[in-house]
């Protein structure tokens, strides 16, 4: 019912209408005359013969035409039409319904059903009681039709008299006041819609596409409506309305070539900034430059249909507009335009995505590059500090486990460097506009990364070869120290026995002393070569030093015995031996004077010793 309505309403227009929707399509005339009204086109010349054949070449005829108009028809042929199959051209109806009366339907960026549905939804959203989320039960009470119509004529509807639980009157009342007044003719039962608890979607979907056209070209269809009628009184009328229809033509075809380009254009932009405003400008079109081109399209396609329909009631040649102006001209122009506009569309969002993205990875990368300069700031310097050369061996072994400890967190370092230089090559790969500074700022991180690596490499070769050395110094002091302590031992007591006081009273005594000197005395030379030795360890260390820059800190830390004791004391006993030679060779004579005494004593004690004896008898 509401498909031959639907077809009916455009039928007319050609003065002619169907019956059963099931039967008047199946020798494809009607079919055919239903396409040229509702497209502005004309199709190949149908044949009139009444053979099967005939029927199904004019029905493919058809099918063919809504096939140019980017229609897949699946599983429709034009024998399950010839052959009056109800499923297949109710589906063929809807098929060209779609096409003709909703998909070209645009609302606030939405076409088609959506564009439709947001259309009902603007309108009826003052009006209480009225909620449109769907083309099947939001319409059952019959308000949101009778909204629709109030809001465009509102004279028409006394909208605060209806009431929600009489949907049957409501629903009636709409169908009534669109058919006498709108020229919508009924399509709806409304006991059909109130007793199911579905209403079909699609009946009520073409019903409500109808009010669309209504309204929205409504007051531009009356005055074209009125031009007409004054056109049909004098031809020159006709030939203003031709010539009206030639401009707007040319002027819309102008525009959309000129339009066309800019839609096309895919030049990008540097910076997020540029692509929004460029985002900004299409949307501009959108809601600025292209609805009255909506309107000249449309206007156009009214212009063209009621012209042609005049001049066929006035048996006047039907109007052929000049070459490159038809209406599928335009149809056609217009879809290359809104193609253009659609890949437009998705290339900025595409760009804004992708420049969002490059702005994501420079800002990452200059997170990434600052955190990285900051860690490095002070490293050259610290890693090109001689601190070993003044350090002990304690000191250096110190600096090599603080040294493993930097070599450590520059190896955990490592991975950042190649995230900075991986986003540094991603960011050239998608072409970034700033790629020059950000590889300048790349290649000084890699350049510092290297030399801070030479620098780590040449730190712990110093530190290791100053720690060795040290060893080597370390080991010399402890030999140092081992052989100086006995030594420096020996020297206190010789200069204690040299000074030592001695009593004698005999001769065999101080030869005894002097023998006992002369052995020391021969011990000098070994004692002396020892002394070089010792002081030639010290010697060798310090030479290692020199030679290797190496600032030792202070004395030997074995011991307290320098060489300059040691030469010392060395000196001193030099000085003592002589002066012991001197006491014990004095000693020496003076036991031998004693000595002889004694015995010029004994050989006269031999003589006197008697003779006081004699006497005292």
């Amino acid at each position: 019912q509401t498909f031959t309505a639907w077809c009916n309403s455009h039928l007319r227009k050609a003065g002619t209408q169907i019956e059963n929707i099931d039967e008047d399509f199946r020798d494809g005339l009607k079919l055919m005359l239903l396409l040229e009204v509702i497209s502005g086109e004309r199709l190949p010349k149908p044949e009139r013969g009444k053979m099967r054949v005939h029927k199904i070449n004019n029905v493919n005829k058809a099918l063919d035409f809504i096939a140019s108009k980017g229609v897949k028809l699946v599983s429709i042929g034009a024998e399950e039409i010839v052959d009056g199959n109800a499923k297949m051209t109710l589906g063929m109806i809807w098929t060209i319904i779609l096409r003709f009366a909703i998909q070209d339907i645009s609302v606030e960026e939405t076409s088609a059903k959506e564009g439709l549905l947001l259309w009902c939804q603007r309108k009826t959203a003052p009006y209480k009681n009225v909620n449109v989320q769907n083309f099947h039960i939001s319409w059952k009470d019959g308000l949101a039709f009778n909204a629709l119509i109030h809001r465009h004529r509102p004279e028409l509807i006394e909208y605060d008299k209806l009431r929600k639980d009489d949907p049957v009157t409501n629903l009636n009342n709409a169908f009534e006041v669109a058919e006498k007044y709108l020229d919508i003719p009924k399509m709806l039962d409304a006991e059909d819609i109130v007793n199911t608890a579905r209403p079909d979607e699609k009946a009520i979907m073409t019903y409500v596409s109808s009010f669309y056209h209504a309204f929205s070209g409504a007051q531009k269809a009356e005055t074209a409506a009125n031009r007409i009628c004054k056109v049909l009184a004098v031809n020159q009328e006709n030939e203003h309305l031709m010539e009206d229809y030639e401009k707007l033509a040319s002027d819309l075809l102008e525009w959309i070539k000129r339009t066309i380009p800019w839609l096309e254009d895919r030049s990008p932009q540097k910076t997020i900034q540029e692509m929004q405003q460029k985002l900004e400008d299409f949307r501009d079109y959108r809601r600025v430059h292209k609805p009255p081109k909506v309107q000249e399209k449309c206007q156009l396609e009214i212009n063209f249909n009621t012209l042609q329909t005049k001049l066929r009631l006035s048996n006047r040649p039907a109007f052929m507009p000049s070459e490159g102006k038809m209406v599928s001209d335009i149809n056609n122009g217009w879809q290359h335009l809104e193609q253009a506009e659609k890949g437009y569309e998705e290339w900025l969002l595409n760009e804004i995505r992708r420049l969002e993205r490059l702005d994501h990875l420079a800002e990452k990368f200059r997170q990434k590059a600052s955190i990285h300069e900051a860690w490095t700031e002070g490293k050259e310097a610290m890693l090109k500090q001689k601190d070993y050369e003044t350090a002990t061996l304690s000191d250096i072994k110190a600096l090599i486990r603080k040294h493993e400890a930097f070599e450590s967190d520059l190896a955990a370092h490592q991975d950042r460097v190649e995230q900075i230089a991986a986003i540094a090559q991603e960011l050239n790969e998608l072409d970034y506009y700033d790629s020059p500074s950000v590889n300048a700022r790349c290649q000084k991180i890699c350049d510092q990364w290297d030399v801070l690596g030479a620098l780590t490499h040449s730190r712990r070769e110093a530190l290791e070869k100053t720690e060795k050395q040290l060893e080597t110094i370390d080991e010399l002091h402890l030999e140092y120290a081992k052989r100086a302590a006995p030594f420096n031992n020996w020297m206190e007591s010789a200069m204690e026995d040299l000074q030592d006081m001695f009593i004698v009273h005999t001769i065999e005594e101080i030869e005894g002393l002097i023998a006992a000197h002369d052995q020391f005395k021969s011990t000098l030379p070994d004692a002396d070569k020892e002394r070089e030795a010792i002081l030639g360890i010290q010697r060798e260390a310090q030479r290692i030093a020199d030679f290797n820059s190496i600032k030792l800190s202070g004395n030997n830390p074995y011991t307290s015995v320098t060489p300059q004791i040691i030469n010392s004391k060395w000196e001193r006993v030099q000085q003592l031996v002589p002066k012991r030679d001197h006491a014990l060779l004095d000693e020496q004579s003076k036991q031998q004077s004693n000595e002889h005494l004694r015995r010029q004593f004994a050989s006269q004690a031999n003589i006197v010793g008697p003779w006081i004896q004699t006497k005292m008898e």
